[in-house]
């Protein structure tokens, strides 16, 4: 019956997501720093195991924007970075079916389409971009004091930690005067993060520059997941620099389960992201 529903869920997420025409907002207007290749529409894998859908190539990196309804807008917004090892992209499963859950929430959602295959520095320069991008966007609107978060799933969450802890680096030569923009996100959920411990011995990946001006995290994970020990050492860095932590780790659940129901680290994690988004991010 779980199988069933979760079957049901997914296909509603699917057509509502293919039903709609959403905004796109392309990130680099001219030459993609670090890319030789031409811009082209990001190409889709014929591997759907899982019911997933793969983006397999992207070199024209944008957002796909999902707006709340105007009465439930609280103001915030969340960059969505989907997982898939930096190889592919985990789009509707860490993508589109997350947005849509936050942007019911009251958060406007921006589906971040990064670099891939293997372009991890590159993607970094992406969602830097994306940050400097909606705060330009919102100074415009004049909307320039709402808050901006990223939340990352599995490789999302490593380039959701690299982008937490790097915003004080220069990562690429200034494009325009949106790149003068900070890069900080206000707050950060890592779900299931991976490669935060690249480390030797297994900590803390030295490119993870933790410190008092990292902004505040939610973190989520389970003990089977081959990744977990990712959650275990961020916190501590996070915990030993005196910046906000909140961590969960569930004894099963695995890895790459989104949010789909029939899994019970999917049907426990947003509950709790949602309520710590509503004391640490809405409420302060």
């Amino acid at each position: 019956m779980k199988l069933f529903f979760s079957l049901i869920l997914t296909l509603f997420y699917t057509m509502t997501n293919y039903s709609q025409t959403r905004d796109t907002i392309y990130l680099w207007p001219d030459k993609v720093p670090g890319q030789i290749e031409v811009k082209q529409n990001p190409t889709q894998s014929s591997n759907k195991t899982g019911n997933v859908i793969r983006l397999n190539k992207v070199t024209n990196p944008a957002l796909i924007v999902y707006e709340p309804k105007i009465s439930n807008n609280n103001g915030v917004s969340i960059i969505v970075s989907p997982g898939g090892g930096y190889g592919i992209l985990a789009i509707d499963l860490e993508g589109y079916e997350i947005a849509a859950w936050l942007s019911k929430l009251g958060y406007t959602a921006y589906v971040l389409q990064y670099r891939v295959p293997n372009k991890r520095k590159e993607a970094l320069y992406d969602l830097q971009r994306a940050i400097k991008v909606i705060r330009s966007k919102n100074a415009a609107l004049g909307l320039s004091t709402k808050k901006l978060g990223v939340i990352g799933f599995s490789a999302g969450g490593s380039l959701s930690a690299r982008a937490s802890t790097q915003f004080s680096e220069k990562s690429y030569t200034l494009m325009d005067e949106i790149d003068t923009i900070s890069s900080r996100p206000d707050f950060a959920l890592l779900i299931y993060p991976a490669y935060l411990d690249e480390g030797e011995n297994r900590n803390l990946s030295p490119e993870l520059l933790v410190n008092t001006q990292t902004p505040p995290m939610f973190i989520f994970a389970t003990a089977d997941d081959k990744y977990g020990n990712s959650t275990l050492v961020m916190a501590t860095a996070l915990r030993d620099n005196k910046v906000p932590v909140e961590l969960h780790l569930l004894p099963n659940g695995g890895h790459g389960y989104g949010i789909r129901s029939g899994n019970i680290a999917a049907e426990t994690w947003p509950s709790l992201a949602g309520t710590w988004l509503q004391n640490e991010v809405l409420n302060k």
